[in-house]
């Protein structure tokens, strides 16, 4: 962080709506045009419906933000909602492990799994979900990549009684140097 982001104020702008080709240009254009500069990002498509996090700085206030990208909100009929954050880009742990679950799809199973890692020490830092399978045999999958604060074997001692309720998970280290 420079020393004139440590002093920026900084927020967390998010916009959900159906998904449509153009979204990230329009927005990120109205930003660019309002003087504001981006953070870190996350975008992505969920069961038809487009999500946009951004944290956007240049801006005096919530408002003055929420009223730079309402028009084009309006437009692609997107929800906005904007909430003041402390920046702290590139002071974030990198993961060190990744978990794939493979399980019937029913009503618990992600509480059931986020439990048990939360409770051996497992720091979520993504976490990704779809359904597959069919209609009449629908398996929840989910790809989660995260910081072991307490040890893998905690984790793989956690993921053993996940597989006793018959849900299908792993655990692969990741080699996080960056060179």
């Amino acid at each position: 962080m420079t020393p004139n982001e440590s002093h920026r104020q900084w927020f967390m702008l998010t916009l959900v709506g159906a998904d449509r080709p153009g979204i990230v240009a329009r927005v990120t254009g109205a930003l660019y045009r309002g003087g504001c500069n981006l953070g870190e990002a996350s975008m992505l498509r969920l069961g038809g419906v487009f999500t946009i996090m951004l944290m956007v700085s240049g801006t005096r206030d919530a408002e003055a933000l929420a009223a730079l990208v309402e028009p084009v909100a309006a437009e692609l009929s997107l929800h906005v909602h904007v909430d003041e954050v402390q920046a702290r880009l590139h002071a974030h742990p990198r993961p060190d492990v990744q978990i794939t679950v493979y399980g019937a799809d029913r009503p618990g199973i992600v509480a059931e799994v986020t439990g048990a890692l939360a409770e051996a020490g497992l720091n979520i830092l993504d976490l990704n979900s779809q359904v597959g399978g069919t209609a009449e045999r629908p398996v929840y999958i989910m790809l989660i990549d995260g910081h072991a604060a307490q040890g893998v074997d905690k984790l793989e001692r956690a993921l053993a009684r996940v597989r006793e309720q018959g849900i299908d998970a792993s655990l692969r280290p990741l080699d996080t140097l960056i060179g």
